[in-house]
């Protein structure tokens, strides 16, 4: 727990001043709150005894009150501002450090996690820190100084009977310490069902046609409650427990304050000349200091109980940042041009050590040639892909472009020699002439508009309501073949040198398809292609085929090559048109 206080404490360092300010206005605020009981009592002294009131005395002892409570409010509200600065300085820092780790950890790491697991992590984990730990600063740092500066007041006043309350005091950190320890467990299982809680409805809720379409909402449902009754059952344990710490430190700081009153009394009486005497306003304000003294042990054990889901909280969030990240290539060279040759020379790859993938695998590609790769689910063609762009690393083998090694070239550069057309479409939210200039942020509005023209997207683009400025997203209504065109007149305004087509025009009807194919056949001439296609009629003018089976090239040629062969293509090719 203090290592990871410490991490979170660390990257409010930049702001030492707002630190510095809080703890100098907590100083004066709670010293000024704390010389209070000082005026009541002396104003309680004033008033003691028939007929024996000091109105005058009495009058300068409410003018100072009055006063001293008013600088005190105003210190104590710039504290809480310079605390409010504090946090939220601090938590956007730490947000935009995870938001950027995640730009930075393998490809792996993404896969294996749900996005509103890593969502949750972002947004709800870091609130619960700043809640929890932040906010929570300034009470208990108030709560330090009011206790410190009580005592001090209180040996002032009576040396014997602070010293019976310090004795004292140790029970309500004892009770305090036992039931925090027994809820940290169950913040920590906590924090871990709510990424599960929130991955799940994310999940859901960005699936619901699929989810409709084959009746699974009673499952959802089912899913949700098993995991909703589990995240309520443990944060019920969690709360007990730390709704348990206030109670029980009331029960024992009720306790101190009744020892303290008995013996106080018995000061005033004169029955023992051991506590010393004391007068009626003294004893007023050593109670009064008593119930300061003992207030903050029950805010501090309150923050102790938010902490424990704040750290929890803290703790997933730092397992991201504690995520190895993509090795830094800035130091290898940066591929300029490339003429498109490609080579990759006994690849060995897998996803896991238990399931093998690609073995020994070699291909050779000549500049400006169009390669196509067919072949069942499963069977490496994506992953061909992910290698060929270094989202994955190769076990064995080696990868040449031009002649050189791909892992001897820096990652943005390598990339930068490809334009990817994916089956999965994706816009986001910016307008339509935003979302094609994706990969050309300096493009014109005139080179937008060719490329749009290139794919056919511009007529439905101008029937939109502000044309190219319309604000479009995932969810703006536009078809999947709509967003599947803005994706691929990205591709025709960046011009790159190499293609990767994976599915492209999937989600496109067979008109706008032959067309589209007829603008990539033009887009393709002198650059090296690679385009994974279920189906075969689209691939049938490719110079080189490859067939692959269980991450295996099995057979290699022209169309008419390999339908002469008879073999696993011809299979594929004649399984689609039969009857």
């Amino acid at each position: 727990m203090l290592k990871t206080l410490k991490r979170v404490f660390s990257y409010a360092r930049p702001y030492l001043k707002y630190f510095i300010l809080t703890v100098i206005c907590a100083a004066l605020g709670v010293s000024l709150s704390l010389s209070v009981p000082v005026f009541i009592g002396g104003a309680v002294d004033c008033c003691a005894g028939k007929g024996r009131v000091d109105f005058e005395k009495l009058r300068d002892i409410i003018i100072a009150l009055a006063s001293t409570v008013i600088a005190s409010t105003l210190f104590q509200w710039f504290m809480s501002l310079c605390t409010n600065k504090l946090a939220f300085l601090t938590i956007r820092d730490l947000r935009a450090d995870v938001f950027n780790k995640l730009e930075r950890v393998p490809l792996k790491y993404i896969d294996g996690h749900t996005k509103g697991e890593l969502s949750s992590r972002v947004i709800n984990d870091i609130e619960i820190v700043s809640d929890g730990l932040l906010q929570g600063f300034t009470q208990f740092f108030s709560g330090i100084i009011t206790i410190i500066g009580t005592l001090v007041f209180m040996m002032t006043i009576n040396v014997k009977i602070a010293v019976v309350v310090v004795i004292l005091t140790p029970l309500s950190f004892i009770a305090a310490s036992k039931i925090t320890k027994a809820s940290h467990d169950s913040y920590m299982k906590q924090s871990k069902l709510r990424g599960d809680m929130v991955g799940l409805a994310e999940e859901m809720a960005g699936n619901q046609k699929i989810v409709k379409a084959f009746v699974y909402d009673k499952r959802a449902e089912e899913r949700f409650e098993k995991i909703n009754k589990a995240y309520g059952d443990i944060g019920a344990k969690a709360t007990f427990f730390s709704s348990m710490t206030n109670p029980t430190t009331r029960f024992v700081n009720g306790i101190i304050y009744a020892a303290v009153g008995m013996l106080g009394a018995l000061g005033v009486i004169g029955y023992s000349s051991f506590l010393g005497t004391m007068s009626v306003g003294k004893l007023s304000s050593f109670l009064a200091y008593a119930n300061q003294y003992t207030k903050p042990f029950n805010e501090i054990s309150g923050v102790f109980a938010e902490l424990q889901n704040a750290v929890a909280s803290a703790q997933r969030v730092f397992d991201v940042l504690n995520e190895n990240e993509v090795s830094d290539d800035s130091s290898k060279d940066v591929m300029n041009s490339c003429d498109g040759s490609l080579r990759f020379s006994d690849v060995f790859f897998s996803y896991s050590p238990d399931a093998k993938l690609i073995q020994n695998f070699s291909l050779d590609v000549r500049a400006g040639q169009r390669v196509a790769i067919v072949g069942p689910t499963g069977c490496g063609k994506s992953t061909i892909i992910n290698l060929l762009l270094r989202f994955y690393d190769i076990d064995s083998g080696k990868i040449e472009i031009s002649g050189r090694n791909i892992s001897d070239i820096t990652r943005d550069s390598l990339r930068s020699c490809f334009g990817m057309v994916l089956q999965e479409t994706w816009v986001f939210t910016g307008t339509v002439a935003e979302n094609i200039a994706y990969g050309a942020p300096n493009a014109t509005r005139e080179q937008i508009i060719e490329a749009a023209k290139a794919v056919y997207a511009h007529g439905f683009i101008k029937r939109l309501p502000e044309g190219y400025d319309t604000v479009i997203s995932e969810d703006s209504g536009l078809s999947q073949g709509q967003k599947q065109l803005i994706c691929i007149a990205r591709i025709m305004l960046m011009d790159p040198p190499m293609l990767i087509l994976d599915e492209a025009t999937s989600s496109i009807d067979l008109r706008t398809e032959q067309r589209i194919q007829k603008a990539f056949a033009k887009l393709m001439e002198g650059r090296t292609s690679f385009v994974i296609a279920h189906r075969l009629s689209t691939i049938k003018n490719s110079d080189v085929i490859l067939v692959m089976k269980h991450g295996n090239i099995i057979e290699q040629g022209s169309h008419e090559q390999l339908m002469r062969n008879g073999g696993f293509y011809s299979e594929l090719y004649n399984s689609q048109f039969a009857s």
